[in-house]
């Protein structure tokens, strides 16, 4: 009797990565189950950029035409739910899930994305993703010319005023307390008209995600239209550590050319897996693991 519960992979994360690698697995005939806990990292970014076809477009409506055309393909599944733990077993893998769902297959993939951390400031979360953003390649060039600030010390703060006058003159630099900038960056950044401002902050003030103010400790207030931030992470999920796949120093999920972790029959693709958060190289990276893990099982089977 067929096992309903049995799939030749497994995709635990059915944002852009996971849904490119499921088309391409689709395609190729595979028998895929995607489990998606529905908690993309973008989910509140009003618009995705530097994706060709689509630049401009609701992060959310990209997700859903691409859910449609992947689910035009019979062999693939969805399942809406948290995958809480993974383990190997004899055949391959065994997922379990929080409304206690178990599934198997032969091959994993893991797209599962990660969680940023949200600094102690008040309105900084309710602004990620608007105003307060991370990357000038996906948002930059709506802020052109606009007066914009970095949060940021040290080198980060530094090398990343240096990226972002390109698409600004009207730049400042918020240490958030006392610069641990080095003499001679201090110089060459106030040498190119960059703001450095080493107060603490206290809140951001903002009108539904659009920045309006930053509000120090000493209770003065300085106007911006969008500031820059880099937030540490997490990992969405611990199944990569459980399932013993290498993590790199910075905290993502190591994985070579192939997308293949180090873990056999793990492959691993998107946010999770590199720091250059974008669209386009998430779908990118899933069609490489969809690809790649069909050509493996081919492989094994011959």
């Amino acid at each position: 009797m067929e096992d309903n519960n049995a799939f030749e992979v497994l995709i635990i994360g059915g944002s852009y990565a996971g849904l490119s690698a499921a088309l391409a697995l689709g395609r190729s005939l595979r028998k895929v189950l995607i489990i998606d806990s529905g908690t993309p990292c973008n989910r509140q970014t009003p618009h995705a950029h530097n994706l060709i076809t689509h630049d401009g477009k609701r992060p959310d409506e990209i997700r859903d035409l691409a859910k449609t055309q992947v689910a035009a393909y019979d062999t693939v599944q969805f399942y809406s739910g948290l995958a809480t733990n993974a383990s190997k077993i004899a055949n391959g893998f065994e997922v379990h899930t929080a409304s206690q769902q178990v599934f198997k297959a032969q091959k994993l993939v893991l797209a599962t994305g990660v969680k940023d951390i949200m600094p102690d400031i008040e309105g900084f979360a309710a602004c990620w993703g608007i105003s307060v953003i991370h990357c000038p390649y996906c948002h930059g060039y709506e802020v052109r010319g606009e007066k914009t600030g970095i949060i940021g010390n040290g080198e980060f703060g530094f090398e990343f005023s240096k990226m972002i006058l390109h698409w600004t003159k009207d730049l400042s630099l918020f240490t958030n307390g006392a610069s641990t900038l080095k003499e001679e960056e201090t110089q060459q950044l106030q040498a190119h008209g960059v703001n450095i401002i080493e107060k603490g902050i206290q809140q951001i003030e903002h009108e539904k995600g659009s920045l309006q103010n930053i509000v120090f400790q000493d209770g003065s207030r300085f106007p911006v239209k969008a500031v820059y931030a880099k937030t540490p992470f997490v990992q969405h999920t611990d199944i990569a550590v459980e399932l013993g796949c290498e993590m790199t120093e910075e905290g993502y999920i190591s994985v070579d050319q192939l997308q293949k972790t180090t873990t056999p029959g793990v492959f691993a693709c998107g946010d999770s897996t590199t720091r250059f958060r974008s669209v386009a190289h998430a779908i990118a990276m899933g069609n490489i693991a969809g690809a790649m893990l069909n050509h493996e099982l081919i492989m094994e089977a011959f």
